[in-house]
């Protein structure tokens, strides 16, 4: 078998994997509903979307992701500037404890801003809990939540610039302008992704609006197939305006990854001298501070609040067997993610035939609404002869893959296209094939980066909610679901504490991915 057929090969058939992961929900979906329109069953569960007060709904769950996109960008990218590319004293502190709530799911963040500012917070008051409850609260719960997606992003994208660039303004420019006129233009390219990222998560989040007590459209689809209205029909046609949005925001994302380095997302410019900032020092550290604060603040809250009550003493009680499961589930998930990652992260960076079309697949699962995507999957899997599937763990593995796989794939394309190609080609005269190059050269070369992406795509799958919520089998939650679902009726210590092991377990795979970027950063 020649090279150029083992590559094609193994291509093809990690495409038909993620194809049927991310297509078969979305193809299910059709297939009911045509069923319905042709058959005349659509009935009540169409006439919902001719519903003003359903249009209503989505039209504010629509403008409230926008808002938080617009605020989150507005946190994220100066602070993304200032800690990527200048000399703030403790700004990596800083970027890890403000990174720290994005890893995390939301509406922890809610619990925690509840015990600081609800009518029996530590600080709280009537007014407290006006502002909080409510849009403003939600908004701000969640633009705290994904402001560090920009960050993060921003800071990529910084790493990633060429330094010739900024070593040529730096000559006949003062810091300041070289930050706003070259440094902010080579993160561009983060920021959008950044953008479209926060507006997907934030349209998809059900969390942090049910918890404070805002009515959101995939609250809705949740509560046709979790709540009093369980109606799994009228969730189906729930779905479509959901559908066709993460069409419109696939779309988007492809032309945005037309004129996109896949090389961007790289550390080589990370180890350069930074820009200092002179009298402006003094303002950066304190915003680097503020947001450090504004990251601990409700976690601070959780812990307190869960040893005053004895809520770590109940822990293993109530916590049962779901730090296993999540675990579990999100191990299994990250391991095929990358496993499927590296082969089309591979094509993708070596700009081989149809490598995009895979991205977008991938792309497509991210940002289609959870809602969507737990629908699909329910439709798809819940039957007789599946129920090996629908009724384990695999299930929630199956969700978590279809949402995540394109944090594997970018990571991993990143990785390969910022690496020369002249070992492989070297190899490659030498006889080697396409595996054994992958297995001696590739995956030993990119070991630490590769490492990095199973990390954070552990990090995602840990966070989840929304997709898993709608689909795990019963009994086996993961943590996330079993703080969710005690939220309402436990004991508030006991859920304190359940939250801070869900915060400990996403610290613990921080702190590696911490280390793991600046081991990078000092090469």
């Amino acid at each position: 078998m020649s090279v150029l057929q083992q590559e094609r090969i193994v291509f093809v058939g990690a495409v038909l994997i993620l194809a049927a992961v991310v297509l078969l929900p979305f193809a299910t979906l059709v297939a009911e509903l045509a069923g319905s329109l042709v058959g005349g069953e659509a009935g009540a569960a169409f006439e919902l979307l001719g519903s003003t007060r359903l249009w209503g709904l989505l039209g504010s769950s629509l403008l409230r992701a926008a808002v938080v996109t617009v605020a989150a960008l507005a946190v994220g990218v100066p602070l993304g500037l200032v800690v990527a590319r200048t000399d703030t004293p403790g700004r990596r502190l800083a970027l890890v404890l403000h990174v720290l709530p994005g890893l995390l799911p939301p509406y922890l963040l809610a619990l925690g801003w509840f015990h600081l500012f609800g009518r029996q917070g530590m600080l709280g008051s009537e007014a407290s809990a006006r502002l909080l409850f409510g849009e403003s609260g939600a908004v701000a719960v969640l633009v705290l939540a994904f402001a560090p997606v920009a960050t993060a992003l921003c800071v990529l994208g910084v790493w990633g610039m060429d330094a010739s660039l900024e070593e040529a303004a730096r000559v006949v420019a003062r810091p300041p302008r070289v930050l706003t006129r070259i440094v902010l233009p080579a993160a561009a390219p983060g920021v959008a992704l950044a953008a479209l990222l926060i507006f997907a998560l934030a349209l998809s989040e059900i969390g942090v609006p049910m918890f404070l007590r805002v009515e959101t459209y995939p609250a809705a689809v949740f509560a046709r197939l979790a709540g009093i209205d369980y109606a799994p029909g009228e969730a189906v046609a729930l779905v479509l305006p959901l559908a066709l949005l993460a069409l419109g925001l696939l779309a988007a994302e492809r032309r945005l990854a037309a004129s996109r380095d896949y090389a961007v997302l790289g550390l080589r410019g990370a180890a350069r001298p930074p820009l200092p900032l002179g009298r402006w020092r003094a303002a950066a550290a304190a915003g680097c501070a503020v947001a450090a604060l504004l990251a601990v603040a409700p976690l601070v809250a959780l812990a307190g609040v869960a040893r005053a009550g004895g809520g770590f003493g109940e822990l293993s009680r109530w916590a049962g067997g779901s730090v296993t499961v999540s675990l579990t589930c999100a191990a299994a998930a990250a391991t095929a993610s990358v496993g499927l990652g590296i082969p089309l992260a591979y094509a993708l960076a070596r700009q081989r035939p149809h490598a995009r079309l895979p991205d977008a697949l991938a792309v497509l699962g991210f940002v289609t609404p959870a809602a969507v995507l737990g629908v699909g999957l329910i439709q798809t899997w819940n039957r007789a002869s599946l129920a090996w599937v629908y009724g384990s763990l695999a299930i929630v593995v199956l969700g978590f893959v279809a949402r995540y796989a394109a944090v594997a794939i970018r990571t991993c394309a990143s990785l390969f296209a910022s690496a020369s190609p002249h070992l492989e080609e070297s190899a490659s005269v030498a006889g080697a094939g396409y595996l054994r190059r992958m297995r001696r050269i590739l995956i030993p070369l990119h070991a630490r980066g590769l490492l990095a992406a199973w990390l954070l795509v552990l990090a995602f799958c840990l966070r989840d909610l929304e997709s898993a919520v709608l689909v795990y089998p019963a009994g086996r939650e993961p943590l996330t679901v079993r703080i969710f679902t005690l939220e309402a009726n436990g004991p508030e210590p006991v859920v304190a504490a359940l939250a801070c092991a869900q915060v400990g377990l996403v610290a613990g795979v921080l702190g590696l991915l911490s280390i793991l970027i600046w081991k990078g950063v000092r090469r």
